[in-house]
């Protein structure tokens, strides 16, 4: 698989990735570990060296999946996790958004523990803590950093001064944020504006729509228990109706072009910025293949004016998430006292 650069950091992973998440939690079902392992080790066999963890994810049980997959190849992988929640180390429930800079070592020696290595190579803050001035989180990354123990430092869905401002204390390698064909705002609210401007790569977490661009997604489709999907404004049974217009326009070009509509959904997000690098979750080795193979696919810039105009005529129904999580979205950091 071809690789990119993440901005101008140095950093280089596939061009597409892998996010863990739902291995092991979020979609009604997840993989034992051993099957969560098998599958890791799959997607390195074909090419991917990015992937995609969290503490938050499990809690904790992703980062040990990861780790003992990744374990046999680490010099060879490019791993990426996250803090930011308050998890109760016993009970394991999450106690809400913190990046306490007294927190952060705390949260990455455990992280470093799970993952079974000695350096994390990407370390996002997983949410922007309203309470805590984003100098402050930057700065204990970087004291990080400068040990050791982290390698380069990223942020997901933070507002776009927060962005500006924790770059100025500790360059951002990169930014994680939602982005795909039907969720299209990063091209228009200026994170990507700013991503241009200071060299920093972009990640897109759920680049297929939570599984909806697949396609496999219709109005009577029955969502598992347990499956987050189920309280998303965004998979109501009308929002599913207004919003199948996207994979109607997907399969129309990935007729044209002999692939299929995920293929097309993650080319089109490849096109947008050389820096761009989509993590695709799965638990399905035929989909991790799929998702793969939109790697080397080619869209001309008059596909990319077909998609583009036929979805700047679809509005997207419903909010991406229920309205606790969306309040934690493009959020700015407090300013600090004495700035």
């Amino acid at each position: 698989m071809q690789t990119r650069e993440l901005g101008r950091s140095g950093l280089k992973v596939s061009a597409i990735g892998l996010g863990c998440m739902g291995i092991s939690q979020s979609y009604g079902t997840r993989l034992s570990d051993e099957g969560g392992v098998r599958l890791i080790r799959d997607a390195f066999d074909r090419g991917v060296t990015f992937f995609d963890t969290a503490e938050v994810y499990g809690p904790f049980d992703n980062e040990e999946v990861v780790g003992e997959a990744l374990r046999p190849i680490r010099d060879r992988v490019v791993i990426a996790t996250k803090f930011g929640f308050d998890i109760d180390p016993e009970t394991r429930d999450n106690r809400g958004v913190t990046s306490r800079p007294e927190h952060i070592p705390h949260v990455v020696e455990g992280s470093l523990r799970r993952l079974r290595t000695e350096t994390i190579d990407l370390l996002y803050q997983h949410r922007v803590d309203p309470d805590v001035p984003i100098e402050d989180v930057a700065g204990a990354v970087r004291d990080l950093i400068g040990e050791g123990k982290v390698r380069h430092f990223g942020m997901s869905e933070p507002g776009v001064q927060t962005l500006r401002r924790a770059h100025a204390v500790q360059p951002v390698t990169a930014v994680q944020n939602e982005f795909s064909l039907w969720w299209r705002e990063p091209l228009t609210n200026g994170i990507l504006d700013a991503c241009d401007e200071l060299g920093i790569g972009f990640v897109p977490y759920s680049p297929l729509g939570r599984g909806f661009l697949t396609g496999a997604i219709t109005r009577d489709t029955e969502l598992k228990e347990g499956d987050f999907r189920k309280s998303s404004p965004r998979f109501s049974p009308d929002a599913i109706d207004k919003n199948l217009a996207f994979v109607d326009l997907l399969k129309r070009v990935a007729a044209e072009k002999g692939a299929t509509p995920a293929q097309i959904a993650l080319a089109w997000l490849l096109a947008q910025r050389p820096y761009v690098v989509p993590i695709p979750g799965t638990t399905k080795l035929h989909r991790l293949e799929e998702n793969i193979g939109a790697a080397a696919l080619r869209l001309s810039d008059a596909d990319l004016r077909e998609i583009d105009e036929g979805a700047s005529k679809i509005q997207p129904a419903g909010d991406r998430y229920a309205p606790a999580q969306m309040a934690m979205v493009g959020r700015e950091a407090p300013a600090k006292a004495d700035a």
